[in-house]
């Protein structure tokens, strides 16, 4: 860029200072989750990707175990191993900002000091007064959600804010729509009707839907990513969780679901497919930190997490393959 905003640049020195003081140079000593009996020796990586979710940066003070401040050197560091690593690409799955326009100002320049293909995925948080459009342009994504295919897989974003109260102005039948699902759910007594949460629209579905088809017909395997939880009965799923698995689960190739929202992090294994939910990088004071870089290897997905995020190692179902 040819010019830079003060508090950018400041925020920039800020973030290289603390990068310097953190002790995060190599994935995490924790041990294999419970998925895993032992963790599988490391081979060499078909490809790799980087893995964030949950930057919630914003100016203001911490508050409980979120350091929002903190972010910015979060991030710097996470970028600087994302780059010593050459991953092929790098995906953040949403809340990069946690309120106010005026922080995707000092945390985009972060993000975009990754090299490489940078991919969003939308969440609650990245909606200060903003509606999908904007959004979407801030962050310089092609569409709310879409896809890619890198070497043999295909990977696909999908947007859990489609059918939402804060993504949609109160005049479009979108926000109608979420009006009516969120008071359904209010009247079930579902633990995920809450305000902050979202769905996958009809349109969206059939789309992905046809998307999962395309790459059955070229015999790719599937990553997806998005920003709310969609397996098992939590606070944080998707409002329309049960018809996003439906989707993802008959087709026989999607290998695994990636998302955060829920900071405390969780994984799953359903019907062949891996739900692995990252945890929220906001979360605790320097030097902690978390976020992922995947290494797609043969028959196995082996997830190197750094800071709080643990590793893992997935096999790849004989179905998605």
């Amino acid at each position: 860029m040819s010019t830079r905003n003060p508090n950018t640049v400041a925020a920039l020195a800020v973030a290289a200072l603390a990068v310097a003081a953190l002790a995060l140079a190599g994935p995490s000593a924790a041990a294999a989750s419970e998925e895993t009996p032992a963790p599988a020796p490391h081979s060499q990586a078909a490809f790799s990707f980087g893995l964030i979710a949950d930057v919630q940066y914003w100016g203001g003070p911490t508050k409980g175990t979120r350091h929002y401040s903190e972010s910015t050197a979060k991030l710097a560091a996470a970028a600087e191993t994302i780059n010593d690593k050459n991953v092929d690409f790098t995906t953040q799955l949403g809340d990069i900002i946690d309120r106010d326009a005026a922080s995707f100002d000092t945390i985009l320049p972060v993000w975009e000091s990754i090299d490489g293909p940078r991919y969003s995925v939308l969440g609650n948080h990245d909606f200060p007064q903003m509606y999908s459009d904007e959004v979407v342009s801030k962050l310089h994504m092609s569409n709310e959600y879409y896809q890619w295919t890198h070497q043999n897989w295909r990977f696909v974003v999908l947007d859990t804010t489609d059918i939402s109260l804060f993504a949609n102005a109160p005049d479009t039948e979108d926000y109608r729509q979420a009006e009516e699902t969120l008071a359904k759910l209010k009247d079930e007594g579902a633990v995920n009707a809450q305000s902050w949460n979202g769905a996958v629209g009809e349109e969206q579905l059939a789309w992905l839907a046809g998307t999962l088809d395309d790459a059955a017909a070229e015999d790719q395997e599937v990553i997806v990513f998005g920003h709310n939880p969609i397996n098992g009965t939590n606070v944080h799923n998707a409002w329309n969780s049960p018809e996003i698995r439906k989707v993802l689960e008959s087709r026989g190739n999607v290998a695994a679901y990636f998302n955060g929202h829920d900071h405390a992090g969780r994984y799953a294994q359903d019907n062949g497919i891996h739900y692995v939910n990252l945890k929220g990088m906001v979360e605790d004071a320097v030097p902690a930190n978390a976020y992922a870089i995947v290494k797609v290897q043969q028959h196995q997905l082996r997830i190197d997490g750094f800071g709080n995020e643990p590793d893992r190692t997935l096999k790849i179902s004989a179905n998605a393959r």
